[in-house]
């Protein structure tokens, strides 16, 4: 253990061990918001002591970079004392690496005080994802950090992620994977995306009605076999942001640029949120709503310059959305009371 280590117990973070085996029981599902600023967190932790919801704070490679593991790591601590602040009194949150790509990169989270990580080899071939998956699971099961493992590929493009076609997760393969890695969590493709351009027009249809596009249905025959493989088993699904159009108008009437893009339907993810689906990702969601926010500002007020002017609106709409989600979509208010 190096001098500067710091455990993610001492910064008053939870792992996802519990959290995530009261989702698979009760039928709901547990938030992961990504967040790459200050206001994104605020945001996060203000709906969810509001709702008394466990939340998952992720942070990618990207993001972890841009805001320094130092300042991320005070700023954890600091998100769970607001919590408190706020009258959550027994605040679980989770401080959690998404899309890690390298063992390296693992261990310095698990060091800097994560609580959990991701190692995502799902691009390699299956028996290198196995044993780079279980390199990470020994390291950070040492200091009680979950691991969340990815098996099958999703197309779309995320921070430091890109991939051209989706390849949905073979159920013959996951009681294998699971239980030679010893992983806490498994990621899986069904059909989901990374970004705000999940799927492609032609993969759609068209509403006649409003003219915007529908995805193609999640693959529920393939979560559903998953599940009879490893009953119970906490399933993770990515890419899995609805990418609301009211947000895309707002950028779009104040100068942006969005067309077509389209995200998971909630209703399907309400449906996945009651399976063995425990935790659900969400990042598009939240920029879409800053950018909103913003855009809009500067179309209304193009003499604004203080931050604050902009970025409060931008927090306030992130609430919003972050609390409906939770609510409406996940079902995981009132269970971290």
């Amino acid at each position: 253990m190096s001098t500067n280590m710091v455990s993610f117990k001492e910064l008053g973070l939870v792992n996802t061990r519990e959290m995530f085996a009261k989702a698979v029981a009760g039928g709901y599902a547990i938030p992961a918001f990504n967040f790459n600023n200050m206001e994104q967190l605020q945001a996060i932790i203000k709906a969810s002591a509001e709702t008394k919801s466990p939340v998952i704070l992720q942070v990618s490679k990207g993001a972890r970079n841009y805001a320094n593991q130092t300042l991320l790591r005070y700023m954890a601590q600091g998100a769970v004392e607001y919590a408190k602040e706020l009258g959550w009194e027994n605040p679980q949150i989770c401080l959690h690496l998404d899309h890690g790509d390298s063992y390296e990169l693992c261990k310095s989270c698990v060091d800097f005080g994560f609580s959990s990580v991701m190692i995502d080899g799902s691009a390699l071939p299956y028996e290198e994802n196995i044993a780079l998956t279980k390199k990470v699971v020994e390291y950070a099961h040492k200091y009680d950090v979950t691991v969340e493992a990815e098996l099958g590929v999703l197309a779309g493009v995320e921070d430091e992620v890109a991939a051209e076609e989706s390849h949905y997760t073979k159920p013959e393969e996951v009681i294998d994977f699971a239980t030679r890695t010893g992983c806490d969590s498994l990621a899986i493709s069904i059909g989901t995306s990374h970004g705000a351009y999940k799927f492609k027009p032609e993969q759609c249809t068209r509403d006649p009605k409003t003219g915007l596009l529908v995805p193609p249905p999640l693959a529920f025959d393939v979560l559903h076999e998953i599940e009879k493989k490893l009953p119970g088993f906490p399933i993770v699904l990515h890419g899995s942001s609805s990418v609301p159009q009211e947000y895309v108008e707002i950028i779009n009437a104040n100068g942006g640029k969005l067309p077509d893009a389209v995200g998971i339907p909630e209703e399907q993810l309400r449906e996945a949120s009651k399976s063995a689906v425990c935790k659900i990702n969400i990042d598009s969601d939240s920029r879409l709503a800053f950018t909103a926010a913003v855009r809009k500002v500067f179309a209304e007020k193009p003499g604004e310059f203080d931050p604050r002017k902009y970025c409060g609106p931008a927090r306030d709409l992130m609430v919003e959305l972050y609390k409906h989600k939770i609510v409406n979509v996940l079902g995981s208010d009132g269970k971290a009371a």
